[in-house]
């Protein structure tokens, strides 16, 4: 909060400060202008008194006026209250001949400071409607609308809606500009907590894989844990997110096809608000890759709505899970993104396994596994897309994911 309001003083501080001299200034105005013709008046007794009081509240709301925090409304109220009330006294004060003949009123134009602080304060329609209240009054002082009287509220009415609107603009840019300075903040502490975790948590990773890999053993395997790890590590701290965290599938799902933890991966997250936001898919597909797996993504971001990016990562991670469950915890697999210029995303998956038999994902789908037929095709075709199986026996399995623009 007490940043909102140095970020309101960087932009109302300056026009609050000519404010305050405005007042004095048209004070000294008003004044000069009443001191010729104070022995034409009726009553030139009520307007030194009213003169008076002008000038002490002018002097002690000096400070006043110059702090946005200070000058409340309930200030301005009372501000602009001591200007209606000089217009009104303009007529006992005044001649009907003098008021006739186009007299000023007390306040002269005094008046204006009241209506330009409600203006700064709180934008152009409390400008509008304190410029009206002053306008109402001339016209009851005056008895009739003439035309240098209606030339004036019009000209006072446009000022003070136009600097209305003008702080109510520069209001708006601060906040913008703020708002990106917060978020050019961010990324540098992001960029930083990069660099410290790639010189210490990554290096550490890093190695253990590769020890881990030279032992072999149950060193090899903490060694492709590790590797794992550091693929998702390194995906974070880029901006990705992550649909699951895909470690070593489970005994109890490594015989359902597409039953891994990938599978489930962004299912439950489309929360309310999420459906115009968009999240890139190459860098959920990034944090799949590791020792085993190598991610082949073009050089632009392909960025989906969020809950279709999500859905399709899931596949694909659904994909990968079969070629670990299937294949082998050591099978290579590959994973290439591209986007066409039609706007279609395809995510191909291939592997280096002996193939899929001729008629099992069927027979498989009618025994219940339904990692295929619901993980992987039924995402695909509830975003609009569709999964192809390509295989051969002896030279691996291709799986073509294509889902066509607009996304999901």
């Amino acid at each position: 909060m007490a940043g909102q309001s140095k970020r309101r003083m960087s932009v109302e501080q300056p026009l609050w400060q000519a404010l305050t001299y405005f007042r004095v200034l048209t004070l000294a105005y008003a004044v000069a202008q009443f001191v010729p013709r104070h022995g034409d008046v009726a009553r030139p007794a009520l307007g030194w008194a009213y003169f008076a009081v002008l000038a002490l509240w002018t002097a002690f709301t000096f400070r006043r006026v110059a702090s946005a925090e200070r000058c409340t409304y309930r200030f301005l109220a009372a501000d602009i209250g001591l200007t209606l009330t000089g217009i009104l006294l303009t007529i006992p004060v005044e001649t009907p001949e003098r008021i006739d003949d186009g007299a000023s009123t007390l306040p002269s134009i005094w008046a204006a400071g009241s209506v330009l602080g409600f203006a700064i304060k709180g934008g152009w329609r409390w400008g509008a409607a304190s410029s009206a209240a002053v306008g109402l009054s001339n016209i009851v002082q005056r008895g009739e609308v003439v035309q240098d009287n209606f030339h004036n509220i019009v000209l006072l009415m446009v000022a003070s809606t136009a600097i209305g609107y003008i702080v109510e603009v520069a209001r708006t840019s601060e906040r913008a500009l703020a708002r990106a300075l917060q978020i050019e903040a961010a990324t540098r502490e992001r960029e930083r907590l990069a660099r410290d975790i790639h010189d210490s948590v990554l290096q550490v990773l890093a190695l253990v894989q590769r020890r881990g890999a030279a032992i072999g053993g149950e060193a090899k395997e903490l060694g492709r844990l590790a590797g794992e790890q550091e693929a998702a590590l390194r995906a974070l701290v880029t901006g990705a997110t992550l649909p699951a965290q895909r470690t070593a599938p489970p005994p109890e799902r490594s015989a359902v096809p597409g039953g891994g933890a990938g599978a489930r991966a962004g299912a439950a997250d489309g929360g309310p608000g999420e459906e115009d936001a968009t999240t890139s898919l190459r860098l959920l597909l990034l944090a799949m890759g590791g020792p085993s797996v190598s991610v082949a993504e073009p050089g632009s971001p392909v960025s989906l709505r969020t809950d279709a990016a999500q859905e399709l990562a899931a596949a694909v991670g659904a994909a990968l899970d079969n070629v670990r469950a299937h294949v082998g915890p050591e099978a290579q697999a590959w994973v290439l993104l591209e986007e066409e210029p039609d706007g279609t995303v395809v995510v191909t998956v291939r592997d280096d396994g002996p193939g899929i038999p001729r008629g099992r994902l069927a027979a498989a789908e009618a025994e219940g596994r339904l990692g295929v037929a619901q993980s992987i095709r039924g995402r695909l075709r509830d975003l609009g897309g569709t999964a192809e199986w390509v295989s051969t026996p002896g030279q691996g399995t291709e799986v073509e994911l294509r889902l066509p623009a607009p996304h999901g």
